[in-house]
């Protein structure tokens, strides 16, 4: 058992990982699963939305200047020649002094230019005759082709994320696939002889692993998939073992990473691989570390569950959403707000505080130590204070990145 004899700082670590962890290749997916995909080519309509003229009401088509001057106590009559319903045009012509029942989303004739809606209109002397009491003007009522999306435009740049609303155009536009970066598989592996399965009780002196439910919603979140392992023991070989098995585009291993006796993730890392970092002046999550197996990532993160978000959010994070074609920045909503108190931290290490927010201000929670797993769900946030600072005086002004 020894200390670091060196911790790198926080930049360094982030530069490297900018430097060498890409994008993963493209794959084409069928447009109605390509919710949460993010792309990698542009997207041009290749038609126009609507692609015809269609009626945006129920009502009557028909010629704007024929209801010029009507009015509810002076209706203009119009004689009824027919009907025209979603996908079913009306195949006949409009004369003068004439209208058609249409219904929304109905093809408008090329020879009216107005819709009047259903509540603007009464019933005739006869079965045939409509009277018009409003006047509208030419187009009202009426979608006009490519009014949404014109055929050439460019609909979505590469890079983007697709909400379901984005599937929606991409299905409107008759595009069956699209190009895509190809989802990230994240293996998630911890070690630990005192831990007990996800899903158990603690008992006696074993505790249950809290960190593989953590670091798997954490990987959905992140637009990754994340691959379970059985827990591995505090063993060389057993560590090695399990590590030889991954075979995911990067690796999260929890646990064993500092320099214990029982911490020899750091040494297999290494024997099957580069252990390019091993302890980082950051707090917590000082015994941190990245590896890379091949182009492969590997993230080395603390057992202790604070620790193993804390290294998470500021290196495996920002990778495997880089792996999957998002951009690295963290994802937490940001707001810049005053300290209650003073908020302290020493030169040369970046602080990962956890603090609330009351009343539009910073409250730091009085905690210390990375096992307080529930001071992450008692916090609103976390204030990250640089090498380069001292920290914040009470009155300041900070950006907290909320965990909302």
């Amino acid at each position: 058992m020894r200390g670091f004899r060196r911790r790198a700082e926080v930049r360094e670590v982030e530069g490297v990982l900018e430097d060498r962890v890409e994008p993963l290749a493209s794959e084409a997916v069928a447009t109605c699963n390509a919710g949460g995909r993010v792309l990698c080519q542009e997207v041009v309509a290749s038609l126009d939305i609507p692609q015809f003229d269609r009626s945006a009401m129920d009502g009557y088509a028909l010629r704007a200047e024929e209801t010029f001057g009507a009015s509810a106590y002076a209706p203009t009559d119009m004689r009824v020649v027919g009907s025209a319903f979603p996908a079913q045009p009306f195949a006949g012509l409009v004369g003068p002094g004439e209208a058609i029942r249409i219904m929304t989303g109905a093809p408008v004739p090329v020879h009216v230019d107005a819709v009047v809606k259903v509540e603007d209109t009464r019933p005739g002397p006869t079965d045939d005759v409509v009277q018009i009491c409003g006047a509208v003007s030419p187009g009202k009522n009426i979608s006009s082709r490519g009014e949404d999306i014109r055929a050439g435009t460019t609909v979505f740049e590469p890079e983007r994320a697709l909400r379901p609303q984005d599937v929606a155009v991409l299905t409107a536009l008759g595009i069956q696939e699209v190009m895509v970066y190809r989802r990230p598989r994240v293996d998630i592996l911890v070690t630990g002889v005192e831990l007990l399965a996800a899903g158990s009780r603690p008992e006696g002196f074993r505790i249950v692993d809290a960190n593989s439910p953590m670091l798997e919603q954490l990987v959905l979140r992140d637009g990754g998939t994340p691959i379970g392992h059985p827990i591995a023991t505090d063993d060389l070989d057993a560590i090695m073992t399990a590590l030889s098995s991954c075979t995911g585009d990067a690796i999260l291993i929890c646990g064993g990473s500092s320099v214990g006796q029982e911490d020899h993730v750091p040494a297999a890392v290494r024997a099957l691989g580069e252990l390019a970092f091993h302890g980082i002046a950051m707090r917590p999550s000082s015994p941190a570390g990245v590896g890379f197996f091949g182009a492969r990532p590997v993230f080395l993160l603390p057992g202790n569950p604070v620790s193993c978000l804390c290294a998470y959010d500021f290196f495996a994070g920002p990778s495997i959403r880089s792996l999957g074609g998002r951009p690295r920045n963290w994802t937490y909503r940001t707001r810049d707000l005053p300290l209650v108190r003073k908020l302290t931290s020493e030169i040369g290490r970046v602080d990962y505080a956890r603090v609330r927010v009351v009343n539009d201000r910073i409250e730091p929670l009085m905690v210390s130590g990375a096992s307080i797993l529930s001071s992450t769900t008692r916090a609103d946030g976390v204030v990250i204070v640089s090498a380069d600072s001292e920290g914040y005086d009470a009155g300041d002004t900070a950006t907290v990145h909320l965990y909302d």
